[in-house]
Parts: structure tokens; C-alpha cells; sequence
């Protein structure tokens, strides 16, 4: 969408929920967290922020949505550490296996195709055998 006509040109990108924005103490303000909460997730392997040059934790959209699932595990849920550390690695995993899953799929979609196409290609002049009805 145009700012100024708030339409939609058809040239606007989707945002990248991956690309790094907010340094800690703003995404900690952002997930309604302490800075040292953040890090200890961090070192528990339960989020990892990309770095700046300087070494500073800069932390993604993405990043983000992660934070707010893990305090609503913790939070809401009443599950500890440990259990959203499984929670995640499952989460990775079934992420893992539908990516090739899908992959799969596509393949045979495409030899699918390529098999129709080749089919379509042969000459329509060929009789295939009726069926005797007397035996």
C-alpha cells in the first residue's frame, strides 16, 4: 500500500519477520520482559539473536513472536524451562519434516507432470485393445 493513498500499488514487500530491528531492552519492553530474561533464554538455546558488528543482540520479528510463545508457555501454561526447550526442538523438527514433506510433494507433482505432458505427446493414432465381452 501507498502511504498517501493507502492502496495497494502491488509493489509493496512483505515485511521479513527475520531481519534484525530491536536491540534487548526494546524487545524486552516489546514481550513485557527483563533484559536478563532475555539472555537467559538466550543461553538456554531457546532464542538466538542475531549480532551487530559491535556485538550488540539485535532481535527479529520473528524473534519476537518466539518470546511471546515461550511466556505464554511459562506464563499461561505453567510449563517450565526444560519443557519449552522440548516444546521447541519438537516444534523444529515437525517444522523440519513438513519442509521435506512438502519437498517431496512438489517433486512428484513435477514428474507428475512431466509424465502427462510425455503422455499427451504420443500420437493419437494408437488403438489400444478393446475388450472381448464374449470372453
Amino acid at each position: 500500500m501507498t502511504e498517501k493513498t493507502g492502496r495497494d500499488d502491488g509493489k509493496t514487500k512483505a515485511p521479513n519477520k527475520d531481519k534484525p530491528l530491536y536491540v534487548i531492552s526494546v524487545a524486552a519492553e516489546l514481550v513485557d520482559m527483563h533484559p536478563q530474561t532475555l539472555r537467559l533464554y538466550e543461553r538456554k538455546g531457546l532464542i538466538e539473536p542475531s549480532r551487530s558488528a559491535g556485538k550488540t543482540r539485535l532481535y527479529s520479528q520473528r524473534d519476537i513472536e518466539q518470546l511471546q510463545e515461550i511466556r505464554r508457555l511459562t506464563q499461561e501454561l505453567g510449563i517450565n524451562l526444560a519443557g519449552v526447550e522440548e516444546i521447541i526442538k519438537l516444534r523444529r523438527k515437525l517444522d523440519s519434516l513438513q519442509n521435506n514433506l512438502e519437498g517431496r510433494i512438489k517433486g512428484l507433482q513435477q514428474e507428475l507432470q512431466q509424465r502427462m505432458q510425455a503422455y499427451r505427446a504420443l500420437p493419437s493414432s494408437i488403438e489400444l485393445p478393446e475388450d472381448d465381452e464374449n470372453g
